[in-house]
Parts: structure tokens; C-alpha cells; sequence
């Protein structure tokens, strides 16, 4: 269906704008627990986007090739929209439905910005070496974000119901995930990141996000009047079965995403399909409007 490839595209940022007033907060009503995992991602994504831009911008003067210093400023403009949109949701839809989203976004504040936030007190020298370690933990998460945001662009949300404007959401951040996936791998390499620190990298990336996942997960059920909760293991048996019914990725394909990451001769290409992206992008109704 996608067999047209655009080649190379000149990443843009695009002015997405979305109304929140009619979604529900179980936006796939037979589906709470996989609703509620998804839109936690919101409680993680304005501060992890913002740590990229801040991260990238330090980078820049240090990026002599001309070609990946236009990239990484299309890369900046999509996650500055990408943070910017997803804090929107915080408030206008988790806010609006009695899920405070302030003590769990606190925290993510306190880990981007300060743990692994840049460290102005050490030498120069190490602060390189810092830098190049978040680099390396960028291009890790970036390459979870593209097979995640090809897993949006062909999900199953639509059968379990799903609210228009999430779908779109996610589909729109997905596919521009999809149509940059490439840069964070490419600075990656310009500095200098190695077979062994990219791998370390990913495990930390992959087993950090779960676990940030489950407690985001966790905060927005304990939030939820509807639902009970019962803990984190119950919640882990009721992650697993979303999974069987289609409704989250399952560990398997997540599992395998991150294999593929561990491979030698790894490039970010296979990730998704840029044909696919760009129609999606040409078509999602928030999407539509260029960014001025």
C-alpha cells in the first residue's frame, strides 16, 4: 500500500491542534487499563521531548556537518510541537477528568533536568563525556519511539473504539517519529557512540521505560474512581492480557524492537515505513495546518 518512497524529506514541524472537551477518559471504552497505559505516556512526554531540544541545542555547536546540523533543527522543531502538545493533554483532558498530573510530572521534571539533566560543575572534559552519554540515551529512546510510533500507525485502536482525536494524537507523534528516526542515530555516530555504550544504553532506555510506564500507568488507575486499584503485579497480569487482545504492543514485539537495536550492522531504516508516515501526516486532521 506504501510502496512509494519519498526519499529523504526535510523534517518541519507541524501546528497540530487538538479538542480535548469530548474525549472520555477511558478513550477506548472496553479498554481502561490500555487507555489508561497510553495516556500516560503524557505524564512522560512534555519533560523527556524537552530534555531532547535542551540536549540537541547544547550539541549543535559542536555539529560541523552541515546536512546533520539541518536535521537535528528539524528534529528540535518536532519535539518542541511534540512536548508542547502532549502538556496541553495534561491539563485539558487528565486535568479536566480529576487525574492531577503535578506530583507524577514533578518527578519527571526532578529525573530529566537534574539526574540526567547537564552537569555545569564538572570539567569540560567530562562534561563532553556526559554529553555524549545522553546522546547515546537519545538515540536509544529514539529508536524505541519509531517501532512504537510504527506500532500507532498501524494499530488496532479503531476496533476497541477508540477516540478520534487520541488516535490521531498518537498517530501524528508516531509518524513523525517514524520520518526522523533516523537523526538521534546519526549523532549518535558523529559522536562517536560505540557498539557497547549504544547497547548498554538501550537497556537502560527499555527497562527504565517500563518501569516508568507501570508507575504512570499505576497513578493514573489510582486516580480513576471506576476502577480499583490493586497493585502493581495485578496491574502487570492486566498489562499482558490488554496485550493478547491487541490493545497494547505486546513485550514480544517490544522485546524484538529492542533486538534489533543490538545488531551490529543496525540502521534506524527498517523502523516503520517513511511512505506510510507521510501520508498519514498529509492526511491527520490536526496535522494539516503548516506550522508559520
Amino acid at each position: 500500500m506504501y510502496e512509494h518512497d519519498p526519499g529523504e524529506v526535510s523534517l518541519q514541524p507541524r501546528n497540530v491542534r487538538f479538542d480535548w472537551t469530548q474525549t472520555p477518559l477511558h478513550w477506548m471504552p472496553s479498554e481502561p487499563i490500555a487507555s489508561h497505559t497510553v495516556s500516560a505516556l503524557n505524564l512522560l512526554l512534555p519533560e523527556g521531548e524537552r530534555w531532547f531540544c535542551a540536549t540537541y541545542t547544547e550539541a549543535l555547536p559542536l555539529i560541523a556537518d552541515a546536512k546533520l546540523r539541518e536535521d537535528v533543527l528539524g528534529f528540535i522543531g518536532q519535539e518542541s510541537m511534540h512536548a508542547e502538545t502532549h502538556n496541553d493533554v495534561l491539563y485539558e483532558y487528565l486535568d479536566a477528568h480529576g487525574i492531577d498530573p503535578r506530583p507524577f510530572t514533578a518527578h519527571a521534571e526532578y529525573l530529566m533536568r537534574k539526574v540526567l539533566g547537564p552537569r555545569p560543575g564538572l570539567s569540560v572534559r567530562a562534561q563532553k563525556h556526559q554529553l555524549v552519554d545522553r546522546i547515546a540515551l537519545i538515540g536509544a529512546i529514539e529508536h524505541m519511539t519509531a517501532f512504537l510510533g510504527d506500532y500507532a500507525l498501524n494499530s488496532r485502536w479503531d476496533e476497541f473504539g477508540g477516540d478520534a482525536n487520541m488516535i490521531d494524537l498518537y498517530r501524528w507523534h508516531g509518524a513523525e517519529e517514524v520520518e526522523h528516526r533516523n537523526v538521534a542515530h546519526d549523532v549518535a555516530m558523529y559522536f562517536g557512540v560505540g557498539y557497547v555504550r549504544r547497547n548498554l544504553s538501550m537497556l537502560f532506555a527499555f527497562v527504565s521505560f517500563l518501569v516508568l510506564m507501570l508507575r504512570g500507568t499505576r497513578y493514573i488507575v489510582r486516580h480513576d474512581p471506576s476502577l480499583k486499584d490493586r497493585g502493581y503485579i495485578v496491574l502487570w497480569f492486566q498489562w499482558l492480557r490488554a496485550m493478547r487482545r491487541g490493545s497494547l504492543p505486546s513485550l514480544a514485539q517490544m522485546t524484538k524492537g529492542v533486538a534489533r537495536y543490538l545488531k551490529p550492522n543496525y540502521t534506524p531504516d527498517g523502523e516503520g515505513s517513511t511512505a506510510q508516515a507521510v501520508a498519514y501526516l498529509a492526511g491527520s486532521p490536526a496535522a494539516r495546518t503548516p506550522l508559520q
